[in-house]
C-alpha cells in the first residue's frame, strides 16, 4: 500500500507465522477516528447513513468520484466521537466496523485485481502474550472464528465496494453532480464556508430524459440519490452538534479554572 488508508498506521498482510500467537482485545473505542471529518460509506449503507448523516461526494486525484458521510465540519473534527471514544449515533459506518482490519488490493499481470487480507499492528487490542482477547489463529494454525467473521465483513464490504463505484461513475456519466457550496450561519452569529464536496443537482436530474431515468429506477440508483438529497437535511444537526461541543469546551474549562 503506497499511501496509508484513513486512521490506518502500520498496515501489514495477515500472516500464520508472524500473527500465530496474536490475540486481539475488542474494544467499544473509536478515538482512532476522533479526527476523520468524512468516512467512505458504500451504496448498501445510503439508507441507514441517510438518516444521521449528510452523504455527500468527493473526487480523487484520478477525477473518480466516491461517496462519504459527513462527521464534522472542520478538519480533523468528528463531531460523533465523544472525549472518551464513544460513538455517538445509532449507526457505525462499516468502513469503521471493519477497523483493525482491511482488505488490500493489488493487481496481477494480466491486469486482474487481488486482495490480501491485512491488519492494524498499531492497534492497541492486539498482543502477542495470550493474556488479553482472543485469538487469531488456533493451536493448528486455522483461523478462529472471530477472525474468519472479520474476513467474511472484509469480502463482503469489498463485494459491495464495486456496485458503488459503478453507482458513481453511472453519476459522472449523467453530469448529475455538482460543486456544493454553503455559507453556514452559527448560532453565536459567525459565518463558516463548507466546501470542496459534490452533491446531486435536482435541476439535472429534472432534466434527464425519460429512459435514462427509468435506467435509474430500475438499478436502483435512484433510490440511492433520493437518500443523498435527504440526507443533506443532517447539516444542520453537525452544526448543532458543534454547538454542543463548543459549549461542553466551555464548560470544562470554567470547571478547570
Amino acid at each position: 500500500m503506497s499511501q496509508l488508508p484513513l486512521f490506518y498506521q502500520k498496515v501489514t498482510p495477515l500472516n500464520r507465522e508472524r500473527h500465530g500467537d496474536w490475540h486481539i482485545e475488542p474494544t467499544n473505542s473509536y478515538a482512532f477516528a476522533s479526527k476523520s471529518n468524512s468516512i467512505y460509506i458504500a451504496a448498501i449503507e445510503f439508507n441507514r447513513v441517510s438518516r444521521e448523516y449528510p452523504i455527500v461526494f468527493g473526487k480523487s486525484d484520478d477525477e473518480s468520484v466516491f461517496p462519504v458521510a459527513l462527521l464534522g465540519l472542520n478538519n480533523q473534527q468528528n463531531l460523533f466521537v465523544d472525549s472518551k471514544g464513544n460513538w455517538q449515533a445509532d449507526y457505525i459506518p462499516a468502513y469503521v466496523r471493519r477497523y483493525p482490519f482491511i482488505l488490500a488490493e493489488s493487481s496481477d499481470q494480466e491486469g486482474e485485481s487481488r486482495f490480501t487480507v491485512c491488519l492494524d499492528e498499531a492497534y492497541k487490542g492486539f498482543n502477542s502474550d495470550g493474556k488479553k482477547g482472543q485469538p487469531l489463529f488456533d493451536d493448528n494454525g486455522e483461523q478462529t472464528e472471530l477472525l474468519k467473521h472479520s474476513v467474511d465483513f472484509l469480502k463482503e464490504y469489498q463485494g459491495h465496494i464495486q456496485l458503488t463505484r459503478n453507482f458513481c461513475h453511472q453519476l459522472q456519466a449523467l453530469g448529475l453532480l455538482e460543486s456544493v457550496r454553503a455559507d453556514i450561519t452559527l448560532p453565536d452569529g459567525g459565518k463558516q464556508a463548507l466546501g470542496g464536496f459534490l452533491r446531486v443537482s435536482r435541476s439535472q436530474l429534472k432534466s434527464l430524459d425519460g429512459d435514462k431515468l427509468h435506467e435509474l429506477v430500475q438499478s436502483d440508483f435512484m433510490e440511492l440519490i433520493y437518500a443523498h438529497l435527504r440526507s443533506l437535511d443532517n447539516l444542520d444537526h453537525l452544526l448543532k452538534r458543534q454547538d454542543f461541543a463548543k459549549q461542553s469546551t466551555k464548560q470544562s474549562r470554567k470547571k478547570l479554572n
